[in-house]
């Protein structure tokens, strides 16, 4: 190392965004839970002419629904889901005119929670990655305010199971 160059923090596996800059395919191994395809449409884009980075939570979330109106039974006036937490990883700009496929995986089934895990790819190249990262959905009781357990259409389907 030459004096002139900076010096980069030693990355740990304990932190999720080092393991990630290490291997951007890390929540990528196995089969898609369910693959939404998406155009970018030009109110997508910013001042810089890429997509917003903001839009790539509407992305994901279309993705999500998507996936979510083909189970049966997944909200009800007792159960519904909430977003609790996101993180994105933005890899690469998104220009127009593009064609996405936004993959979602199951990455952790709680009683009440899921965890999912998404890759926004290029639709013609899937090693194009344009972002990575995580979701966790709540169900909760939307009158209480409080967590419910997963229904079980949503928890067969994150499993892998045929019961929804």
């Amino acid at each position: 190392m030459t004096p002139s160059q900076p010096t980069r923090p030693r990355q740990t596996d304990a932190d999720p965004a080092a393991r990630d800059a290490v291997d951007p395919s890390a929540a990528a191994h196995g089969a898609p839970l369910f693959v939404a395809s998406l155009s970018v449409r030009w109110r997508d884009l910013d001042a810089f002419n890429h997509v917003n980075n903001s839009t790539y939570l509407t992305y994901i979330e279309e993705a999500r629904l998507l996936w979510l109106q083909q189970l049966n039974d997944w909200m009800s006036g007792e159960s519904a889901p909430i977003l609790a937490a996101s993180e994105l990883n933005y890899r690469k700009p998104i220009v127009w005119p593009a064609s996405l496929h936004v993959q979602l995986r199951c990455e952790r089934l709680g009683n009440s929670s899921i965890t999912l895990s998404h890759r926004i790819v290029d639709a013609a190249d899937a090693a194009c990655v344009y972002c990575d990262g995580r979701t966790v959905l709540v169900w909760i009781n939307p009158r209480l305010g409080k967590p419910v357990p997963l229904p079980p259409t949503v928890r067969a389907a994150a499993a892998g199971t045929p019961d929804h």
